[in-house]
């Protein structure tokens, strides 16, 4: 009773806990690197030290606004980084999730494949 009770679950309940974890893995990375904020504020400044309209002569507003750039380029950049680094990383965690929900079912058998290959005499490498 314990291995078809065992059985049950892994093909039951263990299973949708697999497919609930590797969900809760893709939110996280996703959350983790606000890929959907990155996007948002892609070429607002970055780390601007005074925000606003500036008053006074034309040298003074040429100044701000080539400061206003030269923040809005480098956030653009760093932002850009950061956004193909949060990409690849999903991409990464969501083959991994795969690869473990597809795998899922065939771990309770691999046991007893590995001892048939025990009994064959096979080992993966010779030296």
């Amino acid at each position: 009773m314990v291995i078809v009770g065992l059985f049950s679950w892994w093909y039951g309940a263990g299973w949708e806990r697999c497919i609930a974890v590797v969900k809760q893995g893709l939110l996280a990375v996703y959350d983790y690197f606000s890929l959907d904020l990155l996007l948002r504020t892609l070429f607002s400044p970055f780390r601007q030290i005074s925000a606003g309209s500036v008053r006074g002569p034309l040298g003074v507003q040429l100044r701000a606004f080539v400061d206003n750039i030269i923040s809005r380029t480098i956030g653009a950049a760093i932002r850009t980084v950061v956004l193909a680094i949060g990409i690849l990383t999903l991409s990464l965690v969501a083959i991994v999730g795969l690869l473990r929900i597809a795998l899922w079912p065939f771990v309770p058998v691999l046991p007893l494949v590995f001892l048939s290959f025990v009994v064959a005499g096979w080992v993966p490498w010779t030296i």
